[in-house]
Formats: C-alpha cells, structure tokens, sequence
C-alpha cells in the first residue's frame, strides 16, 4: 500500500495517521494534513485499499481498513518504538478509526479523532438508498450486502464502529457537522455514546460534509489542538 508523509519541521515522537474518506486522495484534502503539520507532528497519510495509488479489488468502507490502519501503526512504532500515535479520519477514514480503535492496540496509541463518520456500513448505505433513489433496504441492500460477504469478506451489519466503540477506552474527539446531509447527524450522537472512553464532541454549526474545518478554520483549530493537547 502506499502513503504520504510529511515529517514536523522540528523533531518529534509524535505522528498522527490520517485516513481519508471514501474516493477522496491527499491532494483533495491536504488541508487536513498541513494542519497537523502545523500543528508540529509528524503526518502519515496513507491511500486505502483500492483507492488512489493503493492496490485492491474491494474498498473496505473503513471494516478492512481497520486492519490495513492496525498495520501502518506497527508499522510506525517497528520504525520509532518511542512513537506516539493519534488518529484521525474523515468521513469513511472516520468510520476506519472509529473501527481500529476497538481493535488490541499498542499503547502507542494514545487517542483518535474521528470527522463526520458513520454509525454503521449497513445504516449509511440504507440512508444513501433512500435519500438519493427513494428504495427501501429490501431487496437492494440485503442483496448487496450478501454480495459484500461473498467477495469481500465482510457483510454490512458487522462492519459496525458503533460495535468497535463499546471495546475501546482510549480518548476520542467526534465532530459533525449539524447540516450534514450525507452522514446525518444523529450518527455522531450513537458513537459518541458507544465509546467507554474520555471522550468530547463538536458540533459545527452549518457544517454539511466534510465541511465543518472549511466554515471555521480558527474554531476547528482550537477544538483540535485543544484535544491533542490534553491527551496526546
């Protein structure tokens, strides 16, 4: 698989591993890896399977990128065992870290930021069916789903975040935006309190997609830095 990566100008055990979100590539939403770049940490910003410059038949929807993200955090700490690792991801990248973090860690891994991520494969792929086609979960998505088991490996009720989330105790900052049309919002209410960690949401106001960073740069910012500051 291949990634990007920006060093911090000054020297740091820090690094925060980025995952983007669905057909989204590093030259799409750089802005959020210079902003931690800024910050003063080191950016790793992979492309997921079957996105962009990575190789792979399926996208994982953020189920198998959880694990492709398990491997880039080994992989950071067999490169500096003295590493410190936050995540963040957007929109599927969000629902990927919402994802990892359920899974056995390092304790490298100090917390995870998660923007505008789904609840669960299943219910976002039902709300996208009937917003955009009007068409009911049945046939289309059982239908889809089963084919998804098949050949993928993964059916769309297991890859759940709102499941990952009851297992993991680390610190995670959530963000939404309140005019999101894509992920509602309510999602962001059912992760937030799935997880059994320390935990802080944002709410943008106007916000829509992926959006939330763009309509107030200082306020997002501040929220971030703020986070990272406490726990990272």
């Amino acid at each position: 698989m291949k990634a990007w990566y920006l060093p911090a100008e000054k020297a740091t055990d820090k690094t925060i591993l980025l995952a983007n979100g669905y057909k989204s590539v590093r030259d799409h939403y750089g802005a959020f890896g210079w902003l931690f770049h800024d910050l003063g940490y080191n950016v790793l910003m992979p492309d997921y399977r079957a996105g962009a410059q990575s190789p792979g038949k399926y996208i994982g929807f953020g189920w198998l990128d959880r694990l492709d993200n398990k491997a880039w955090i080994e992989k950071i700490v067999t490169k500096n065992p003295h590493s410190l690792i936050a995540m963040f991801g957007i929109s599927m990248g969000a629902a990927a870290t919402m994802m990892v973090s359920g899974e056995n860690l390092p304790n490298n891994v100090k917390c995870f930021i998660e923007d505008c991520g789904y609840d669960t494969v299943w219910n976002e792929l039902t709300h996208k069916a009937k917003s955009d086609y009007h068409l009911p979960p049945f046939p289309l998505i059982y239908l889809l789903s089963f084919w998804s088991k098949l050949f993928a490996g993964y059916d769309w009720k297991e890859a759940s975040a709102v499941n990952q989330l009851r297992k993991n105790k680390k610190p995670f900052l959530f963000i939404h935006g309140d005019q999101d049309t894509f992920v509602p919002p309510e999602m962001v209410y059912r992760n937030y309190e799935a997880t059994q960690g320390p935990k802080e949401i944002y709410i943008a106001k106007g916000g829509r997609h992926v959006r939330s960073y763009e309509i107030d740069k200082e306020k997002y910012r501040a929220v971030v830095e703020c986070f990272l500051n406490k726990y990272f």
